[in-house]
């Protein structure tokens, strides 16, 4: 038996400072804690009651200042990546294609990158696309994802009231661009489903809000907005009924063959006159095929990382690109360098643009030559299959281009959908070329001049001096009623800035 007395002097002194180092660690972590429920209580202190129908950031902001300070960040423009960011980039002049791509449709005339959420009503106000005082402006379901007062409007007027109205009609109720409201409850901060839309489409899918984890909910309050969608016209008489078209499935594939089984068309293109479909941002839905999704990787923990200050951690609701933030997005799982790590995004990028294009020529000439063939004799029995090519490959290139980040949200899956589209339009091209020679075009025709925006714009027919003249008359007299009116409804705590 090994005694006090009969160890050795050094032995005793390392079981002493032992005993030391181990009750000063056990003191700092139970300190830690004590620090801790402190600031907790001290926080539930402070924090002031939110209403339930509380639409405005700045007020949901004096309780949770961090998370408002970030999200203020949204309002920044200054970020710029090779495919995206948050810098205003006007797509029709890079890519004039795409006017022609959308003739008769309202993406012709204005298609610019995305901003921040904070920006939102900015932006929707000032787009060509939702038209001027002459223009006929587009239907009240475009305001769905702009604001945290749709909820209330839409609980005020009625679901079906609301879809049926247009875009101009209670244009100043809607104030408060995208944020808290949206995504949370005002009681408990719960993560919270706000929009209708999806509710409807998990119910058709068999599933309720409420059987999906915290984590799964860290995306969904995204898919409420970053999705394709179309406005179903047969919902309900005379409403432009929002619904997702998840019923089949998330994969173009899917959403094509629902769009062919129900016969819906978004618009008949003016050159081709295609019934064609127009993609809006299905984010989402590209997500859900890719291997972040697979791996139980949320949209938030990528473009909302979590970052401490003073000793707190919490979520950053500056969203946005996560190549603007990689220490805290990709390197969270990832270990290569950043520099390593962007070039990756990069060269995946890279590839999937330059296929992009090939679609978007191949589409722009099939477009124009469909036009040829209508106006050189072609019978709708000869271009019926012509049509049904491209509005297929249409819808697969657009599926890929509408959403963000260029397909790196399911690289495999984006390059396998534009390679189909990439089909598509080279089959309809000789089926025009077969057409063509039949009536007595030599192939391929003598196209018109679209290598700008502007020119394009001429060709597919728009009066863009007549549009950007409405538009800024609409910005100087109702928009500048709208914000009148708003002011005087929301008081002093209104906080709007355009």
């Amino acid at each position: 038996m090994v005694t006090n007395q009969s160890r050795k002097p050094w032995v005793n002194w390392a079981i002493f400072f032992v005993t030391v180092v181990v009750v000063f660690l056990l003191g700092l972590f139970a300190s830690s804690i004590i620090e801790r429920k402190g600031e907790a209580q001290y926080a539930l202190q402070m924090i002031k009651p939110i209403a339930a129908d509380e639409t405005r950031n700045e007020v949901w902001g004096e309780n949770y200042p961090r998370e408002y300070e970030t999200y203020l960040k949204t309002l920044e423009t200054d970020f710029k990546s090779k495919h995206g960011g948050s810098a205003m980039t006007d797509y029709l002049e890079l890519y004039p294609e795409l006017v022609v791509m959308w003739a008769g449709y309202g993406f012709s005339k204005d298609y610019n990158q995305g901003r921040g959420h904070a920006l939102a009503i900015e932006d929707i106000r000032n787009t060509l696309r939702t038209g001027g005082n002459k223009v006929s402006p587009m239907p009240a379901t475009c305001w769905t994802c702009k604001s945290t007062d749709v909820p209330r409007v839409m609980e005020e007027q009625g679901l079906a009231k609301f879809y049926t109205g247009t875009w101009m009609e209670n244009g100043q109720e809607f104030v408060n661009p995208i944020g808290c409201k949206d995504c949370h409850d005002p009681e408990t901060m719960n993560l919270a489903i706000s929009r209708p839309a999806l509710k409807e489409a998990m119910e058709r899918r068999g599933k309720k809000m409420e059987d999906f984890s915290r984590q799964e909910m860290r995306s969904l309050v995204c898919a409420q907005c970053h999705v394709e969608y179309y406005f179903d016209k047969k919902k309900v008489e005379g409403a432009q009924y929002l619904t997702f078209p998840w019923d089949n499935g998330f994969s173009a594939d899917d959403m094509e063959k629902y769009y062919d089984d129900i016969q819906f068309t978004d618009w008949t293109h003016s050159l081709s006159k295609a019934p064609m479909l127009k993609a809006q941002h299905p984010d989402y839905e590209l997500f859900m095929t890719g291997v972040h999704a697979q791996r139980g990787v949320s949209c938030a923990d990528c473009h909302m990382p979590y970052k401490s200050e003073g000793g707190v951690k919490f979520t950053d609701h500056h969203i946005q690109s996560p190549l603007n933030n990689v220490a805290n997005s990709c390197q969270v799982c990832h270990r290569e360098e950043t520099d390593r790590l962007i070039q990756d995004v990069y060269e995946r990028q890279d590839r999937l643009e330059s296929l992009r294009h090939l679609a978007e020529s191949a589409l722009a000439k099939a477009h124009l030559e469909a036009k040829v063939a209508w106006d050189n004799g072609a019978t709708e029995s000869e271009m019926k299959p012509v049509l049904t090519l491209l509005r297929h490959s249409q819808w697969r290139w657009d599926w890929v281009a509408a959403a963000n980040a260029l397909g790196f949200h399911s690289p495999t899956e984006a390059m396998r959908v534009i390679g189909t589209s990439i089909q598509k339009a080279e089959e309809a091209r000789r089926e025009l070329a077969v057409i063509l020679v039949k009536h007595g075009v030599n192939y391929p025709p003598k196209l018109p001049d679209y290598s700008t925006k502007a020119k394009a714009q001429v060709v597919i027919g728009l009066d863009m001096k007549m549009l950007n003249e409405d538009k800024q008359e609409f910005l100087k007299t109702t928009a500048a009623d709208w914000d009148l009116k708003a002011k005087e409804r929301q008081g002093s705590l209104y906080n709007y800035k355009k």
